[in-house]
């Protein structure tokens, strides 16, 4: 029967493997998505304030036929350094895009940031960044098992003014498809239901995995404005709900770019306002390939896509309901005692 995966995480998808790392004195982290073996990927782009690194590279009209990794981080701009110290690791196992014979070679690693700079840890690092360090070490930790809420790139993060993280979800097809997310959310948007303690996302949860609350009032009674519950002064790159969706499904490049576009609308089920110009918002999307997919191909990449978007709601959704107290950014559990 179609439902959420064994673990409920984006590790569901065969082959896949996430790996996190924190420094919580800096109060930071990164969260890492791997495989057993390069990935066919793509991305798309909705916030007005992105941070990323060769995400170009993803485009299915360029070279590089697959990804070995993407990275998650927090950071800021200086996040952007997490990305090399996986690709440090990944190049130490030989993996990696061959330029040419005799040439080293090369692991592709895409990635993303998040604002969490203001959170109230200590930033005075010096020359060197944390992330470098922090990359490679999320990269030696990736399994199939992993922590949502405050860890990886989620430790730092707020959504709203409640406290974010990461988050992750699943759901196999009754034909046994595989379809998986994975979120860090630092929104500027509330993921909550003005006057509630309801989810936006309540209408995807699958058994109670975000509290499972109903609304008591219909969306038409809400007043048609900014929620009240959203980060008051917003400030550009200050904002970002960074995440993967992936399946087994064996989709090529430009199949996979329509499915994450279609994938991108998880954040509008989840979040309000989103895309909002000091959002950063992007999601990656990634193929294992491992199940061949059938005619007419068109119809399985929109299944897909809709489920991949329902997947990421859901994961808005746990992230910040896993998510705990952390200095001034109050959870969502300790608001709504």
């Amino acid at each position: 029967m179609a439902g959420p995966g064994k673990r409920n995480l984006i590790t569901d998808v065969d082959g896949l493997l996430v790996g996190q790392a924190e420094d919580h004195i800096v109060r930071t982290g990164v969260t890492v998505i791997m495989s057993d073996a390069p990935m066919a990927a793509a991305a798309d782009i909705r916030g007005g304030a992105p941070g990323t690194r060769d995400v170009e590279a993803l485009e299915p009209v360029n070279l590089a036929g697959g990804v070995d990794a993407i990275v998650l981080s927090g950071g800021s701009a200086f996040g952007l350094d997490a990305p090399g110290g996986v690709q440090g690791v990944l190049r130490a196992m030989g993996r990696g895009f061959e330029i040419a014979p005799g040439v080293p070679l090369v692991p592709i690693v895409s990635g993303a940031i998040l604002f969490d700079l203001a959170n109230g840890g200590n930033k005075d690092w010096g020359e060197e960044t944390p992330y470098r360090a922090l990359g490679a070490k999320a990269a030696h930790n990736a399994g199939v098992d992993f922590k949502l809420g405050n860890h990886g790139a989620g430790l730092g993060a707020t959504s709203g003014i409640y406290k974010g993280g990461v988050g992750s979800a699943s759901w196999v097809t009754d034909d046994g498809f595989t379809v998986g997310a994975i979120v860090a959310v630092n929104s500027v948007g509330s993921p909550i239901m003005p006057g509630s303690d309801v989810f936006w996302a309540f209408p995807f949860e699958q058994n109670s995995e975000f509290g499972g609350r109903f609304p008591k009032q219909k969306a038409a009674d809400m007043p048609l404005d900014l929620p009240s519950d959203m980060k008051g002064a917003p400030r550009p790159k200050a904002n970002t709900t960074i995440a993967a969706v992936a399946t087994d499904a064996d989709l090529t490049r430009v199949e996979l770019k329509r499915l994450v576009i279609m994938a991108a609308d998880g954040f509008a089920r989840a979040l309000r306002p989103v895309h909002a110009p000091t959002d950063g918002d992007i999601v990656f999307s990634l193929s294992t390939g491992k199940k061949p997919i059938t005619e007419p191909r068109h119809r399985e990449v929109m299944r897909l896509g809709t489920i991949a978007a329902d997947c990421l709601a859901r994961a808005i959704a746990r992230g910040v309901y896993e998510a705990e107290t952390l200095g001034n950014a109050w959870s969502y559990k300790d608001t709504f005692k």
